[in-house]
């Protein structure tokens, strides 16, 4: 390809990348939705800046416990006197991280077979999708439950739980899309200049299957913290006195009645975090399926 010809395609895909990003900016919801989790992000990352981990979110205090929200404590404070707020800014790091890294091994796991049945079909599509159908009779909730059942309920046996949960339904995504490009006229150019097939379908046909595997990425992770906070509310998930939002709403509501602010707060917090990826989620679909561009 002569340097002409490379500037110009450069310029056509920086074209496309523009128009992109400008459809996805006139969604206002979805951009309220990126908003709102980048401020649920940088909360996470800067709760040390918010609150002492050791002082104000772990330690007992108390001669300062069921404190309704103050100037002191602006979410007010649970059963055993530690600060809501500080709780729920080191409690967003740990959902966001377990979630962000269990899809993140779904993605490896359910894609690679996804991609396979998808490409290869035949027996091959049959023997994974039929072993991945079984998991899928499965709640999320009861198929990470009894995968951590086996592991243990730390965060790292917690996070390949979930991640292991949502690999049937990841595969089933990744095999969709690549079903659907995997007939097209670059994937035939490929193989007839000698490509292999696995040189193929991760250089030609997952390439094109980003757009609606980032979609489903992003709904996937606002499940897996949803899956996370219901894992810990029945007490098989994060175990105190580490800041959980589920094992943080499992302790208040046993205070719900005289002090509502201590299920409140970690409940908002968890509606509004799946809201943005779900806002998020949508305004990608909308941007990225060439069926729903405007």
């Amino acid at each position: 390809m002569t340097g002409a010809a490379m500037n110009a395609a450069a310029r056509t895909e920086k074209s496309r990348a523009g128009q992109t990003l400008r459809r996805f900016l006139k969604k206002k919801t979805a951009v309220f939705g990126m908003a709102l989790f980048l401020l649920i992000v940088l909360t996470a990352i800067f709760a040390p800046l918010i609150a002492d981990y050791e002082t104000q979110a772990v330690k007992r205090n108390m001669a300062e416990r069921l404190m309704p929200p103050s100037a002191a404590h602006w979410f007010g404070t649970d059963d055993l006197g530690r600060d809501i707020l500080a709780r729920i800014a080191h409690g967003a790091g740990i959902s966001l991280t377990i979630g962000l890294s269990a899809i993140g091994i779904s993605l490896l796991a359910g894609g690679l077979l996804g991609a396979i049945a998808g490409f290869f079909g035949g027996v091959w599509d049959n023997l994974i999708m039929r072993f991945m159908d079984i998991f899928l009779c499965l709640p999320d909730v009861l198929l990470a439950l009894a995968i951590a059942a086996r592991f243990g309920t730390n965060r790292f046996s917690l996070t390949l739980s979930i991640g292991l949960a949502f690999t049937p339904k990841m595969s089933r995504v990744v095999r969709a899309a690549v079903m659907g490009v995997r007939d097209n006229e670059y994937v035939e150019a490929a193989r007839s200049i000698g490509a292999g097939n696995w040189r193929i379908i991760f250089r030609h046909v997952l390439i094109n299957c980003v757009g609606p595997i980032i979609v489903q990425v992003t709904l996937y992770v606002a499940n897996a913290i949803l899956t996370i906070s219901a894992i810990s509310f029945i007490g098989r998930g994060i175990q105190a006195p580490t800041p959980e939002w589920g094992s943080m709403l499992a302790t208040g509501r046993e205070f719900m009645r005289d002090s509502p602010y201590i299920v409140v707060a970690p409940g908002l917090a968890i509606f509004f975090t799946i809201l943005s990826l779900n806002l998020l989620g949508d305004g990608l679909r909308d941007t990225l399926d060439p069926r729903l561009k405007t």
